[in-house]
This record gives structure tokens, C-alpha cells and sequence, in this order.
């Protein structure tokens, strides 16, 4: 009997990545997660909070059907040169990527501009994979959490005040003195290394207390719990010389239920398909409905 459960279509989508994006052992070879090798049982003993992890919520994929925000609100949520370490600059010409100078046995850290309490919130993290060195780090932080430390670490998660997936390491950090890192995705073997691409979309929920991260279209699941009632800024933690890091905030929802005209566009461009979204102009409706359909007005 098949199952069809959010893991089993993760497990299936982990597979068809392409081989040298997934699955190479740390200590060489392939090793392919398979869909055959989850049982029936297996998914049917999960906690059902576990198979809602894999879920993804209704609120975001509104969110990922809007169009992205534009470039005034991305530079408004973009890092803060204010707030960084000193072996790190904002790059004068690209104010949304960051530059962090070559020095040697060094960990540094820049937060975000904005900190977030309330709400659905998406941003881009672009990195390339040829620039991460052994410590490349993705998450959220208070205001308390460090922005430099000596040495190379996975600063991110290091303490109680930030919430950090180790790219390279496929492991999840918080309070890392208290909390033994988790593997993520979750799916993943100790003996497994998932090669993340260079765009990563992070997902923080506010109302929820959780942040997810997205990969080519693929919903990972939860990473963190815990995260409502703070107040945390989108923040990476880096090692390799020269490297680049971009930005781009994608954009929000406040925590208010959608309007049911909102809920109705998002079940039409779901029925059509994002490859049939140009036929909404041959509908036989108004052109002010078409208009709010494909998000014109």
C-alpha cells in the first residue's frame, strides 16, 4: 500500500535531484535516499506533529505566489552595516550583498536591518557554494547573540539568542552547549550529506514560532520551534575570504486571516497552474478581476 505523506514526497524529491547535489558520503561514495525505503509502518508510527513539520502552510504558499517585493522594500530588510562584524562591509554598489575581508581564524556575522515579532515573513539567501569554507552558517538572532568570535565555528546557534543551519554540515544549531545539533533535513542519515544549491529561501513565522528554509522549490520542513514572543533578525555567520552573501527579501503577511478575495485568487492561480497563469486574460471575466488575479493592481 502507498502512503502518500509529506515525508515520502520529500524523500521522493531528494532523489531526483541531480548526484552531485545530493547524497555523496562524507567518507566517499553515493548514497541515495530512496522513496522505496520508507515503509508504511515507519510513516504511520510518526507523531503527527512530525508529519505536519513537512507540511507547508497555506499562508506561505500565498505568499510565494505574490509577486516578490520591490527593490525599495528588500533594501529597507537588507544587512545592516551598523550591525556587523568589523571584518565585514555592505558593499557600497549592491547594498544588498556583504563582502567579508580574509582573515584568517575569524568567524563573523552581520544581522539584518529589520527584526521581526509578528507575521509570515520570506527572504532569499544567495551563497554561493564555492564560497562557503567549512563554517557557512544561515539563521535568525536576537540582538544579544555574538557577531564575531576567534577561530572557526558555527557562531550561529552557538548560543540560546540565534537559531542556525550549518550549510555544510546539514545540521541545525541553537544553544549548542545545552542542544546537540540536529540533522536537517530531517529525512537525512548521519552517513548522508545533502550539498545545498546557492539559493536558499528562508521561512520565518512569527505567529507560528517557527523558521523552515525552501530549496529548488522544495519545502524542508520545520527547522525551529520556539521562536514566538522574540524578536529576531535574518543573519549569517562566514569564514571564507572574499566571499559574497546576498539578500532579498521576498516579503511578508501579517498575522490577520486573508481576505476571502485573497483565498479565491490563490485557489484560481493553484487550479491553473504557475505554467498556465497567462491564460487568465482568455477568462471570460471583467478585466479589473483578471487584473487582481495576476496581481496588477
Amino acid at each position: 500500500m502507498q502512503v502518500d505523506l509529506p515525508e515520502q514526497s520529500l524523500r521522493q524529491h531528494l532523489r531526483q535531484l541531480p548526484s552531485m547535489t545530493m547524497g555523496q558520503k562524507v567518507s566517499g561514495g553515493i548514497k541515495t535516499i530512496t522513496r522505496d525505503s520508507v515503509s508504511a509502518g515507519r510513516l504511520l508510527s510518526k507523531d503527527l506533529a512530525m508529519i505536519q513539520d513537512f507540511v507547508k502552510p497555506p499562508r506561505l504558499d500565498t505568499l510565494l505566489s505574490m509577486p516578490p517585493a520591490s527593490y525599495e522594500t528588500q533594501l529597507a530588510h537588507s544587512w545592516n552595516n551598523s550591525d556587523r562584524s568589523l571584518n565585514i562591509f555592505v558593499k557600497e554598489d549592491d547594498q544588498l550583498t556583504f563582502h567579508r575581508h580574509p582573515v584568517a581564524q575569524s568567524t563573523d556575522c552581520i544581522r539584518g536591518k529589520v527584526g521581526y515579532t509578528q507575521g509570515l515573513h520570506v527572504w532569499e539567501i544567495y551563497w554561493s557554494t564555492r564560497q562557503r569554507g567549512t563554517h557557512a552558517v544561515i539563521g535568525v538572532a536576537t540582538k544579544d547573540a555574538p557577531l564575531h568570535s576567534v577561530g572557526y565555528q558555527s557562531l550561529i546557534g552557538s548560543t540560546a539568542d540565534s537559531w542556525g543551519w550549518d550549510l555544510g554540515r546539514n545540521k541545525l544549531y541553537h544553544d549548542i552547549n545545552n542542544c546537540p545539533g540536529q540533522v536537517y533535513p530531517r529525512l537525512l542519515n548521519p552517513d548522508e550529506n545533502f550539498v545545498v544549491p546557492d539559493k536558499v529561501l528562508v521561512v520565518l513565522d512569527m505567529d507560528e514560532g517557527t523558521m523552515s528554509f525552501i530549496v529548488d522549490g522544495q519545502y524542508l520542513g520545520v527547522a525551529f520551534r520556539g521562536l514566538r514572543g522574540k524578536k529576531v533578525f535574518p543573519i549569517v555567520s562566514a569564514v571564507w575570504g572574499h566571499c559574497e552573501i546576498t539578500m532579498k527579501y521576498n516579503g511578508g503577511l501579517d498575522p490577520e486571516p486573508l481576505p476571502l478575495m485573497d483565498v479565491c485568487r490563490r485557489v484560481v492561480r493553484e487550479q491553473l497552474g504557475i505554467d498556465r497563469l497567462a491564460e487568465i486574460q482568455n477568462l471570460e471575466l471583467p478585466n479589473s478581476l483578471k487584473n487582481y488575479l495576476l496581481y496588477q493592481q
